[in-house]
């Protein structure tokens, strides 16, 4: 049977991705002991061990992702992006929009990549000059007043409410 949606149709017989509940638990219960413990020991904090996006963001972002390439190379193919999620952690002392609850906990920073000679490269698309500039979007180097196309913001657990999680 073929699956779709309304921007993609998928391949025949394309089943969901699944993980068993069970590997969920137990690879979610191996942070918890272990990475989770050593950071909230050393840190003397109580670090987030979740982050929630709802799908219009999430929906949002790829598109953008899709838009914005496309303005860098109209040729680009969809399996050739992607998306690279980075652990970092807020700041100690954070601005608005950032709650002051988040200060030092843990995030996820989603930043679009794309395939290059069968490497996937962190991609600033907001860093061509031009349609053919591609190679300068690839090279996404952090500078003083630079703009990345990029997603954070999503709900910590904690400080968020834990009781909605079944892991």
């Amino acid at each position: 049977m073929r699956r779709k949606n309304e921007d993609h149709e998928y391949a025949e017989n394309s089943d969901p991705n699944t993980i068993p509940t069970e590997v969920i638990q137990s690879m979610v219960d191996n942070y918890r002991s272990n990475q989770l413990a050593c950071i909230n020991e050393t840190l003397q904090i109580d670090d987030a061990h979740s982050i929630w996006f709802d799908m219009v963001t999430l929906k949002k972002f790829i598109s953008d992702i899709e838009i914005e390439a496309h303005q860098v190379d109209p040729h680009v193919s969809e399996e050739d992006l992607g998306i690279r999620l980075y652990y970092a952690a807020y700041p100690e002392t954070t601005e608005e929009p950032v709650p002051e609850d988040y200060a030092r906990r843990h995030t996820l920073i989603m930043v679009p990549t794309k395939k290059q000679d069968d490497l996937n490269y962190d991609f600033n698309p907001f860093e061509s000059d031009c349609e053919t500039d591609t190679e300068t979007a690839l090279a996404l180097a952090a500078g003083i007043g630079r703009e990345a196309l990029a997603q954070n913001h999503g709900i910590l657990v904690p400080p968020g409410n834990g009781t909605v999680e079944s892991y």
